[in-house]
Protein backbone atom coordinates (compact mmCIF):
# COMPACT_ATOMS: atom_id res chain seq x y z
CA UNK A 1 0.00 0.00 0.00
CA UNK A 2 0.89 3.40 -0.83
CA UNK A 3 0.70 6.49 1.81
CA UNK A 4 -0.33 9.31 -0.27
CA UNK A 5 -0.05 12.86 1.52
CA UNK A 6 -1.63 15.22 0.62
CA UNK A 7 -2.70 19.15 1.98
CA UNK A 8 -5.75 19.09 3.91
CA UNK A 9 -7.91 22.48 4.25
CA UNK A 10 -8.20 23.43 8.27
CA UNK A 11 -11.65 22.35 9.55
CA UNK A 12 -13.11 25.77 9.74
CA UNK A 13 -16.38 27.09 7.80
CA UNK A 14 -16.85 31.10 7.93
CA UNK A 15 -20.80 31.91 8.84
CA UNK A 16 -22.24 35.13 6.92
CA UNK A 17 -21.32 36.92 10.24
CA UNK A 18 -17.61 36.17 9.28
CA UNK A 19 -17.26 33.76 12.50
CA UNK A 20 -15.20 30.55 11.89
CA UNK A 21 -16.93 27.09 13.04
CA UNK A 22 -14.68 24.26 13.48
CA UNK A 23 -16.38 21.59 11.17
CA UNK A 24 -19.96 21.76 11.30
CA UNK A 25 -20.53 22.87 15.02
CA UNK A 26 -20.85 25.41 16.94
CA UNK A 27 -17.53 25.50 18.79
CA UNK A 28 -16.33 28.84 17.17
CA UNK A 29 -11.94 29.07 16.26
CA UNK A 30 -11.77 31.88 18.80
CA UNK A 31 -13.14 29.30 21.39
CA UNK A 32 -11.00 26.24 20.33
CA UNK A 33 -7.74 29.36 20.04
CA UNK A 34 -8.87 31.09 23.93
CA UNK A 35 -8.41 27.70 25.26
CA UNK A 36 -5.62 26.75 23.33
CA UNK A 37 -3.92 29.96 24.74
CA UNK A 38 -5.14 29.47 28.21
CA UNK A 39 -3.04 25.93 28.46
CA UNK A 40 -5.54 24.23 27.76
CA UNK A 41 -4.60 20.82 25.77
CA UNK A 42 -6.10 19.23 22.44
CA UNK A 43 -7.44 16.12 24.62
CA UNK A 44 -8.65 18.97 26.87
CA UNK A 45 -10.18 21.25 24.25
CA UNK A 46 -11.71 17.67 22.88
CA UNK A 47 -13.02 16.17 25.92
CA UNK A 48 -15.01 19.65 26.93
CA UNK A 49 -16.63 20.42 23.08
CA UNK A 50 -18.00 16.85 21.87
CA UNK A 51 -19.26 18.36 19.14
CA UNK A 52 -15.65 18.69 17.90
CA UNK A 53 -13.50 15.87 17.29
CA UNK A 54 -9.59 15.38 18.43
CA UNK A 55 -8.26 15.65 15.04
CA UNK A 56 -10.37 18.76 14.50
CA UNK A 57 -8.87 20.43 17.08
CA UNK A 58 -5.58 19.46 16.62
CA UNK A 59 -6.06 20.80 12.80
CA UNK A 60 -7.10 24.25 14.03
CA UNK A 61 -4.29 24.53 16.04
CA UNK A 62 -1.67 23.20 13.49
CA UNK A 63 -3.63 26.01 11.43
CA UNK A 64 -3.17 28.83 14.02
CA UNK A 65 0.68 27.71 15.00
CA UNK A 66 0.88 28.10 10.98
CA UNK A 67 -0.79 31.64 10.89
CA UNK A 68 -0.63 33.09 13.76
CA UNK A 69 -0.57 36.68 13.30
CA UNK A 70 -3.35 36.45 11.13
CA UNK A 71 -5.57 34.49 13.16
CA UNK A 72 -4.62 36.60 15.79
CA UNK A 73 -5.48 39.85 13.92
CA UNK A 74 -8.77 38.22 12.67
CA UNK A 75 -9.88 37.60 16.80
CA UNK A 76 -8.73 41.16 18.06
CA UNK A 77 -10.76 42.64 15.65
CA UNK A 78 -13.77 40.35 16.45
CA UNK A 79 -12.96 41.22 19.91
CA UNK A 80 -13.25 45.45 19.04
CA UNK A 81 -16.22 44.54 17.19
CA UNK A 82 -17.64 42.95 19.99
CA UNK A 83 -16.77 45.89 22.36
CA UNK A 84 -18.36 48.13 19.74
CA UNK A 85 -21.86 46.09 19.57
CA UNK A 86 -21.85 46.50 23.43
CA UNK A 87 -21.24 49.96 23.58
CA UNK A 88 -23.98 50.50 21.44
CA UNK A 89 -26.34 48.56 22.99
CA UNK A 90 -25.50 49.64 26.71
CA UNK A 91 -26.18 52.96 24.81
CA UNK A 92 -29.33 52.23 23.80
CA UNK A 93 -30.43 49.98 26.85
CA UNK A 94 -28.50 51.60 30.04
CA UNK A 95 -27.40 49.28 32.04
CA UNK A 96 -27.82 51.20 35.07
CA UNK A 97 -30.39 50.14 37.42
CA UNK A 98 -31.01 47.12 35.95
CA UNK A 99 -29.98 44.96 39.44
CA UNK A 100 -32.41 46.82 41.36
CA UNK A 101 -35.53 46.32 38.80
CA UNK A 102 -34.76 42.60 38.49
CA UNK A 103 -34.44 42.46 42.20
CA UNK A 104 -37.58 44.04 42.22
CA UNK A 105 -39.58 42.21 39.65
CA UNK A 106 -38.20 38.75 41.43
CA UNK A 107 -39.11 40.50 45.27
CA UNK A 108 -43.25 40.44 43.45
CA UNK A 109 -46.15 42.51 42.95
CA UNK A 110 -46.21 42.98 46.58
CA UNK A 111 -42.98 44.83 47.21
CA UNK A 112 -44.48 47.38 44.66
Amino acid sequence: MTMVVAAEAPPLAADAAGVFHVGNSRVTLDTVIGAFCDGATAEEIADQYPAISLGQVYAVIAYYLAHTAEVDDHLRARERRAAEVREANERIFAPAGNRARLIARQAGPESA
